[in-house]
C-alpha cells in the first residue's frame, strides 16, 4: 500500500515539471454520456421483471403503482443529496470516497470490502445473467433453456464487457449511448401501444384498483426491495466524478434529466403492461446488455480508487498506458463477476442486493447531514436538509422493516460478512503487514498489463493529494 501526503495546492503548482510523466484518467464523459450512464444503467431488466413481484407484494395495480412512484421519488431525493456531496467532494468513487472523506478509513474499508468482493461483482454477474437468460430464450423455445448455456453466454458478456471498457473510454460510452436510446425506444413503443389500447377503452385491469392492496410493513419493505432493484444504478455517475466534465454543473444536470425521464417511463410502463401482452425477449435482452455496460463501467472505478488511497493492493489503482483506462481494477472486477456467476442464479444473486446497497447508501446521506450541520455558515447547500433527512429515514426503514417483519438468518450472514472486513483491515491496510513478495508480483503484473501508476487530479479541501 503506497504512502500518501497532501500539499498545498498553490506550492504543487508552482513547480510545472512536477506531475511530468504521471497518467491521468481523460475527463470524457459529457453530459450527454452521463444522462446515458444514468438511465442505461437503470433501465435494466428490472423494469420487464420486477412489476409483477411488487404487485404481488402490494396485492392491487393501485398499490404498485404508488410504490413505483415513491421509489422514483425516493431516488430522486437521494440523487439530490449525492450530487450536493458531489460537489463538495470532487473525487470519484462515489460512496467510498464519501464514507472515507466523512467518517474514516476503517468504514471506508468495510463499504470497498463489501462492493469490491460481493456487491459490485454480483450485481454484473446477476444483470449479465438476465442478459443471457432472454438472449438464448428464442433458441429454446417450448423447452427450458440448459443452464450452462445461459452461465456461459453470461461469462461472455462480461468477456466482451471487459474488453470493450479496458480499451477506451470513449468506445464504452459510445455503446452506453447508443443502448441507451435503443432502450429508450423501445420503452416509447410498449408505452404508446398500451396507451392505444387504454384510449379505445382496454380498463378492465384497473377496475377497483384498490382492491386487496397490502399495507404490512415488511411487505411494503419488501415491494420497495423490488422496485427499487429496478432504479439501482442511479448514483453511479458519483464514482466516475473525476472523469466527468464540468461536474459542478454537469453532475447534477445529468440527475435531474435521467430520473426523471426513468420515473415517469416505468410508471407509463406499468400501466401499459396491464393491458398488453408481448414478447419481450429482445427487449430485456437489450436493456440487460446495456445495463451491465453501465454497471461494469462505473464499478471498476470503484476498485481504482479504492487502491488508489491505500485500501487495496497497488496494482489495482494503475492505468495503462496507451489507453489511459483503469484495466487493472476493471480486470479483477470481471474476474469477480465470473466467479459470482459459476454458482449462483439471478434470484439468489440480487436477493439480499437492496438490503446492503441501502445499508451504505444510509451511512453515506448520514455524512452529508454532517456535513450541512458542522458547515451550515460556510456551505452555499443547493439542497434543504429535509431531503437528506427523508432519505436517511427512508434508509433506515429500508434495513430494518424486512428483518423485524421476516426475520430470516441471511440478514445476519450479510452483516457478519460485512463485520470479518475488519480482521482484514488492521494487519494488511492499518498496520501494513504485507508479505514481500506482493511487491514482485505488482511488478510483474505491471509489466504484464502494461500499466503505470496514475496521479489523482481532484482537489479536496484546498490541498492536492500526490504520490510518493
Amino acid at each position: 500500500m503506497r504512502e500518501r501526503r497532501t500539499v498545498d495546492s498553490s506550492s504543487s503548482a508552482a513547480d510545472p515539471s512536477e506531475g511530468m510523466g504521471t497518467l491521468r484518467l481523460k475527463r470524457e464523459v459529457g453530459l450527454i454520456s452521463a444522462v446515458s450512464l444514468i438511465a442505461g444503467t437503470m433501465i435494466g431488466s428490472g423494469i420487464f421483471m420486477s412489476p409483477e413481484w411488487v404487485l404481488y407484494h402490494m396485492g392491487s395495480p393501485a398499490g404498485s403503482l404508488i410504490i413505483w412512484a415513491a421509489c422514483g421519488l425516493l431516488v430522486m431525493f437521494g440523487a439530490l443529496s449525492y450530487a450536493e456531496l458531489g460537489t463538495i467532494i470532487k473525487e470519484s468513487g462515489g460512496d467510498y470516497i464519501y464514507i472515507l472523506r466523512n467518517f474514516g478509513s476503517l468504514p471506508a474499508f468495510l463499504f470497498a470490502y463489501t462492493s469490491i468482493i460481493v456487491v459490485r461483482p454480483a450485481s454484473m454477474a446477476g444483470v449479465s445473467l438476465s442478459f443471457a437468460k432472454y438472449a438464448v430464450a428464442p433458441f429454446y423455445q417450448g423447452c427450458s433453456t440448459p443452464e450452462v448455456v445461459v452461465k456461459c453466454t453470461a461469462a461472455s458478456c462480461i468477456l466482451l464487457l471487459t474488453i470493450i471498457n479496458c480499451l477506451n473510454v470513449r468506445l464504452a460510452t459510445a455503446i452506453m449511448n447508443i443502448f441507451t436510446a435503443a432502450k429508450l425506444l423501445v420503452l416509447l413503443v410498449i408505452v404508446i401501444g398500451g396507451v392505444v389500447l387504454l384510449i379505445n377503452g382496454h380498463t378492465q385491469s384497473f377496475q377497483d384498483a384498490f382492491q386487496n392492496t397490502t399495507t404490512g410493513i415488511g411487505p411494503v419493505g419488501v415491494a420497495f426491495y423490488q422496485g427499487l432493484w429496478s432504479y439501482d444504478g442511479w448514483n453511479n455517475l458519483n464514482f466516475v466524478t473525476e472523469e466527468l466534465k464540468k461536474p459542478e454543473v454537469n453532475l447534477p444536470r445529468a440527475m435531474m434529466i435521467a430520473i426523471p425521464l426513468v420515473t415517469c417511463l416505468y410508471l407509463l410502463v406499468n400501466v401499459t403492461m396491464r393491458v398488453l401482452t408481448l414478447s419481450l425477449w429482445p427487449s430485456v435482452a437489450l436493456s440487460s446488455f446495456g445495463s451491465a455496460n453501465g454497471t461494469f463501467f462505473s464499478g471498476g472505478r470503484v476498485c481504482y480508487i479504492a487502491s488508489r488511497e491505500g485500501h487495496m493492493p497497488d496494482i489495482l489503482s494503475m492505468a495503462h498506458v496507451r489507453c489511459l483506462t483503469p484495466s487493472p481494477a476493471l480486470i479483477f472486477t470481471s474476474a469477480m463477476a465470473l466467479i459470482m456467476i459459476i454458482p449462483g442464479n439471478f434470484s439468489s444473486i440480487v436477493n439480499f442486493f437492496s438490503f446492503t446497497a441501502w445499508l451504505f447508501y444510509g451511512t453515506t446521506i448520514a455524512g452529508l447531514l454532517i456535513y450541512m450541520v458542522l458547515y451550515r455558515d460556510v456551505l452555499l447547500s443547493q439542497v434543504p436538509i429535509i431531503i437528506p433527512i427523508i432519505v436517511l429515514i427512508a434508509s433506515v426503514y429500508l434495513v430494518l422493516a424486512p428483518v423485524i417483519d421476516q426475520p430470516q438468518i441471511e440478514f445476519f450472514y450479510v452483516i457478519l460478512f460485512i463485520l470479518s472486513g475488519i480482521i482484514v483491515y488492521f494487519p494488511l491496510v492499518h498496520y501494513k503487514r504485507h508479505p514481500q513478495f506482493l511487491q514482485r508480483i505488482t511488478l510483474h503484473l505491471q509489466l504484464l498489463l502494461e500499466v503505470a501508476p496514475t496521479k489523482e487530479v481532484a482537489e479536496f479541501g484546498g490541498s492536492l493529494a500526490v504520490e510518493r
